[in-house]
């Protein structure tokens, strides 16, 4: 199915309704830059700009912990094989030796990385258990991968759409108005402050859903369910972009991700709008909901029917 115009239409009002609400939050212009966060710029360095809890914890890790760690360890390497070429070299030590053991130096090799990957199981451990915390979501979005297209199941809602790379030439970029192999025809829509599990499955090969911002990287794989769980921070309204990061065929560079992130009162009225333009997942409950309104509604008319009845025969039995 493909419904592009309407997505990037949608996503555009979107966009604009979102930037307006968040103007009133923190400015438009921290708007316009988070929306960007994703795409990459000149000189950018580090992890991107996170937008969740668990993509902060990600990144305090990284920035806190393994950085410091692993900067010393090859600082401290180089400087011992320097140090080593210029100290035994054959000019400086014509006849080598021969000494083949030293406890103490072999002790000393052996217990220094078990010491640093027991005081990185601490803050590793916690983030892997938070990062597969998803009790008590909100919503259920269910993303299924295909060559070479992402499938989204708005499992809650009963819809769903195919979502196709926009824009595959820079002329195709200019003529939408948006980013060269980034957008995607139909956009995904989330609301921000609620917590969002995520499922992922494939219909054919591996692949990967990836958006750094998110802190969300996950295989898709087939016959398999995988979770994980998202919750966008209120203010950080705005779209973001993300790859398949698992090689899975000849285009594979071309089913990028896009994500348009709304308040909970823009999501609820795209939800109805959505409905309208995009297939439901399983069409009978969609005719058990029409079934059972329609019978709520005659119910409810036969009550109203007895009532006035039940009036007409007490006002008789007055007079």
């Amino acid at each position: 199915m493909s419904f592009g115009s309407f997505s990037i239409r949608t996503t555009k009002r979107l966009a604009a309704a979102g930037g307006a609400a968040a103007a009133g939050l923190a400015g438009a212009g921290a708007t316009a830059r988070d929306a960007l966060a994703a795409k990459a710029e000149p000189w950018q360095l580090g992890l991107p700009e996170p937008v969740t809890p668990l993509a902060e914890q990600m990144r305090t890790f990284h920035d806190l912990w393994l950085l410091p760690i692993i900067t010393v360890i090859t600082i401290f390497v180089l400087a011992l094989l320097l140090y080593t070429c210029w100290r035994f070299s054959e000019k400086r030590n014509p006849t080598p030796s021969k000494t083949t053991h030293n406890s103490l130096l072999e002790v000393v090799w052996t217990g220094v990385p078990v010491l640093i990957l027991v005081v990185l199981a601490f803050p590793s451990l916690q983030l892997l258990y938070a990062s597969d915390d998803t009790a008590d979501t909100e919503m259920t979005l269910k993303i299924v991968g295909h060559q070479w297209y992402w499938e989204y199941q708005y499992v809650d809602e009963n819809f769903g759409f195919d979502a196709f790379l926009a824009a595959r030439t820079h002329e195709e970029a200019e003529e939408m108005g948006v980013p060269r192999l980034m957008m995607t025809d139909n956009v995904v829509v989330l609301p921000s402050d609620t917590k969002i599990l995520l499922q992922f499955t494939s219909a054919d090969v591996l692949h990967n859903w990836a958006l750094s911002d998110f802190g969300v990287r996950v295989d898709t794989v087939p016959g398999r369910l995988n979770e994980a769980w998202t919750k966008i921070n209120a203010g950080k309204e705005g779209m973001y972009y993300g790859f398949c990061s698992e090689l899975c065929g000849a285009d594979h560079a071309f089913m990028p991700i896009a994500v348009q992130v709304v308040t909970k009162d823009a999501y609820r009225a795209w939800v109805q709008e959505a409905k309208q333009e995009f297939a439901a997942l399983d069409p009978s409950l969609e005719e058990d909901g029409a079934r059972e309104g329609g019978e709520i509604t005659a119910a409810e008319n036969a009550d109203d029917a007895a009532g006035e009845t039940l009036l007409r025969v007490a006002a008789d039995d007055r007079r």
